[in-house]
């Protein structure tokens, strides 16, 4: 299967969709997250955080796909966030990895009350100016970040990756991105932990399409503009989340599942004005 493309404001391309790495790890991960690149996947998704970077390298090797068609990301953690701890930061994680550079690197979370993510996003800048990294972003900066990194360094985000699925439906942060020129990609597309995939809109829309609930929410999000980086450890799921690419929804669809969208919808309660990224 070979996954479309989205051309990222820097010129680098990104596939339309990830394969997201959380709490895979192991060797058991490992060999799941071989499966996933045999099965298709071409985007993998990691961040020292997930402790998993060592397994992501070996998966990558053991896969069998050369490494020029694979789209490696990380992110880099908040105790990291001072510029020398950064630069340093980001080769310890190309070390972990056996990479000589990653194709996308963020920023994991702002930390606005911290106050180090513009010296943050100009190591990132540096870090890719040396080789190091393709394309360089953030995630869960909200627009008041992202006009501040912009304004200071001059360098836009590639991608801004958020929290976005049927509970937590950030039109409002798509349109800010959008408005940028950052392309938005979703964690949590599928809504970890809730019982959105349960919901009567995804049921039928699901048997009319001859679908599943979360191939649908995965359409969803591909008909809204947005990059889904969806966990799986499953081959089956792993497969299902690809099988998305022969049907669209209608925009009145997408409005409909739009509507689920709940005031406290977020997985975690993750404010990215508050939230502290520490351990």
């Amino acid at each position: 299967m070979t996954i479309p493309t989205k051309t990222l404001n820097d010129g680098h391309i990104l596939p339309t969709l990830g394969l997201g790495t959380v709490a895979i790890r192991g060797d058991k991960g490992m060999d799941k997250i071989v499966t996933a690149i045999q099965n298709g996947y071409r985007l993998i998704d990691s961040s020292t955080n997930y402790d998993n970077e060592g397994i992501v390298g070996e998966a990558i090797r053991r896969s069998g796909v050369p490494r020029a068609d694979l789209f490696v990301t990380s992110k880099l953690p908040g105790k990291y966030h001072k510029y020398d701890d950064a630069l340093l930061m980001i080769q310890e994680s190309l070390r972990r990895m056996g990479l000589e550079y990653f194709d996308l690197y963020l920023i994991h979370w702002p930390l606005p009350k911290r106050d180090h993510y513009v010296e943050a996003w100009e190591a990132l800048i540096t870090a890719q100016k040396m080789g190091l990294i393709r394309s360089i972003g953030v995630s869960n900066f909200e627009p008041d970040h992202l006009d501040r990194i912009i304004k200071e360094t001059g360098v836009t985000p590639a991608v801004n990756q958020i929290e976005i699925h049927p509970y937590w439906v950030q039109e409002e942060r798509l349109a800010e991105n959008k408005k940028r020129g950052i392309v938005t990609e979703a964690w949590s597309p599928l809504g970890r932990g809730t019982v959105s995939l349960e919901e009567d809109v995804l049921q039928k829309l699901a048997e009319k399409y001859d679908k599943t609930p979360g191939q649908i929410v995965v359409r969803w999000h591909l008909d809204r503009g947005i990059l889904p980086v969806v966990k799986s450890s499953n081959p089956q799921h792993q497969r299902d989340n690809l099988d998305v690419f022969d049907f669209h929804l209608t925009e009145d669809e997408i409005a409909s599942i739009n509507q689920l969208n709940k005031p406290d919808g977020r997985v975690d309660g993750q404010d990215p004005n508050e939230y502290e990224e520490f351990e």
